[in-house]
C-alpha cells in the first residue's frame, strides 16, 4: 500500500529554517502531485502547497508565499518542504500528502488528496 514518511521536523528559532522531506512507497512517485498540509493546535489542517508530478509547477497558501519552497526529486521519490523566516504562527504539524489520482492536478481541499503521510512537528520559538 501508499506510504508516505515525513522526516526533518524540529524546534527552531524565529526567522531560522527547516528542510522537511517526504519519502513515498507503494506508488509510482513521478505520476502523481504531491502536497503539503498543516495543523495547528485548536485549529483545522490547512493546505501549505503543492507540487506538479513533474516538479514543474508549485502553488502555495499566501501565509507561506515568498518564505516555502516545495520541491521534488522524483529518482529518490521524495518531496521537500523548504520552510525559511519561519515565524512562530508557522508552528503545526506538518503532513504530506499524494494526489488521488496521477497525472491529475489538485486543488488546495484535503479531498484532493488521497494518501496521507503521518505528520512532523514544526515548533517555532519566539
Amino acid at each position: 500500500q501508499v506510504q508516505l514518511v515525513e522526516f526533518g521536523g524540529g524546534l527552531v528559532q524565529a526567522g531560522g529554517s527547516l528542510r522537511l522531506s517526504c519519502t513515498a512507497s507503494g506508488l509510482t512517485f513521478s505520476r502523481y502531485a504531491m502536497g503539503w498540509f498543516r495543523q495547528a493546535p485548536g485549529k483545522e489542517r490547512e493546505f501549505v502547497g503543492r507540487i506538479s508530478w513533474g516538479g514543474g509547477t508549485t502553488d502555495y497558501a499566501d501565509s507561506v508565499k515568498g518564505r516555502f519552497t516545495i520541491s521534488r526529486d522524483n529518482a529518490k521519490n521524495t518531496v521537500y518542504l523548504q520552510m525559511n523566516s519561519l515565524k512562530p504562527e508557522d508552528t503545526a504539524v506538518y503532513y504530506c500528502a499524494a494526489a488521488r489520482r496521477t497525472f491529475n492536478s489538485p486543488g488546495n481541499s484535503q479531498t484532493d488528496f488521497g494518501s496521507w503521510g503521518q505528520g512532523t512537528q514544526v515548533t517555532v520559538s519566539s
